[in-house]
């Protein structure tokens, strides 16, 4: 249990409580959010909670319910597919349209992550540290466009919300070999500082996970 929280940062700090507690796998999608409940367990009054959670709703990680409160988003199989290929349209542009503007240090940084993730690649226990790299990787894809409203879409519509909801089943899906290679494919077409070969392979890369994370949406009996 959380200990109680400094007052100067309450509800971001409620905020990360509340994801760390999605990706952990103690909140599932579909699950109802108590706000009592976390703020006796955070020893926090109801506003900064109340603030939190609607900041999480904004975001897409909540709903709301009218009448019966806030829930953890829950996807279908299609809003998954869905959000995962727009994402990859999303990033894949915004790549596409600044790789003149990328730097040789850019290019470094980048084959650098996909190194670590080939060295990662032999220990089958390191999908989350592979994550946090794949993370760092994406990063990598927007940080020459100034678009504010291209990131935040896309982080909406995947990084913020399919990847994230669905986090805790990357490991059955992708083995971290696996990992590398995907981003290696991603890395290469990037190195080629061709537009249209970068967007076909983010988007190929996309479509190819959001095929696969489908199979955990709400409206499909999950592997086992």
């Amino acid at each position: 249990m959380m200990r109680g929280i400094q007052k100067l940062t309450y509800s971001d700090q409620i905020r990360e409580y509340i994801k760390k507690c999605i990706l952990n796998g103690e909140y599932n999608p579909g699950d109802k959010i108590n706000e009592v409940d976390i703020a006796t367990r955070l020893k926090v009054s109801r506003a900064p909670v109340r603030e939190a959670l609607q900041h999480l709703a904004e975001t897409g990680l909540l709903v709301s319910v009218p009448q019966k409160g806030k829930f953890i988003t829950s996807l279908t199989a299609r809003e998954i597919y869905d959000s995962y290929m727009t994402g990859g349209i999303l990033e894949g542009a915004a790549v596409a349209s600044t790789i003149h503007l990328f730097t040789d240090n850019d290019f470094k940084g980048m084959e650098n992550l996909v190194a670590e993730m080939d060295r990662r690649a032999k220990d089958p226990d390191a999908i989350h540290t592979i994550a946090e790299l794949d993370n760092a990787f994406h990063e990598y894809m927007f940080s020459r466009s100034d678009n504010k409203l291209l990131r935040e879409l896309s982080r909406r519509c995947c990084q913020g919300l399919s990847k994230f909801l669905l986090y805790r089943h990357w490991s059955k899906v992708f083995v971290p070999e696996e990992m590398h290679r995907r981003h290696k494919i991603v890395l290469d077409a990037v190195l080629t500082r061709d537009p249209a070969a970068i967007e076909t392979a983010v988007r190929t890369h996309y479509m190819e996970s959001g095929k696969r994370m489908a199979q955990y949406g709400s409206d499909v009996t999950p592997p086992a």
